[in-house]
């Protein structure tokens, strides 16, 4: 059953595959039901994946195949929060490795063309902070591609 907010993500073609990859990367995320078309469509035949139901660390999404009409831009983005250097690599590379693309301040996209902020939490607590704390964090982070947690940390510290 579908939840009564869910994200809704267009693919061309690929959203199962995205569903499965996204829940082999992330905790508490999962493909929960595929649907297929009943018939023949514009554009489609009766039995192709339309609708994909998975979570992405319990935020629930539906993928759905659209169609090359629509793409995704940076205007959305999964902001995954980790504790430490180990899971922000993992995150990271595991986006990256699988056909996605680096791109600045911890921002990456996927092979789907999905983007992904893997944020440290040493970094939103930084900016949390305010004043000169947030300011040499946000410095530091200016500076990078993937989020170097000790970069950040000794930025904190001054």
């Amino acid at each position: 059953m579908i939840s009564k907010n869910t994200i809704c993500l267009w693919y061309d073609k690929d959203a199962e595959e995205a569903a499965n990859f996204y829940a082999s990367v992330f905790p508490d995320s999962k493909v929960t039901a595929v649907h297929r078309a009943p018939g023949d469509f514009p554009g489609g035949q009766q039995g192709q994946v339309l609708t994909v139901e998975f979570t992405v660390c319990g935020v629930p999404c539906v993928g759905l195949n659209g169609g090359p009409i629509f793409k995704h831009s940076e205007a959305f983005s999964f902001q995954i929060a980790t504790d430490n250097q180990e899971e922000t690599d993992r995150y990271w590379n595991a986006i990256i490795g699988n056909g996605g693309a680096a791109s600045e301040c911890g921002w990456c996209k996927d092979k789907w063309g999905l983007s992904w902020q893997i944020t440290p939490r040493v970094l939103t607590d930084a900016m949390a902070k305010g004043g000169e704390v947030a300011q040499r964090a946000f410095q530091a982070m200016m500076k990078m591609s993937k989020i170097d947690v000790a970069q950040i940390e000794a930025a904190v510290r001054g």
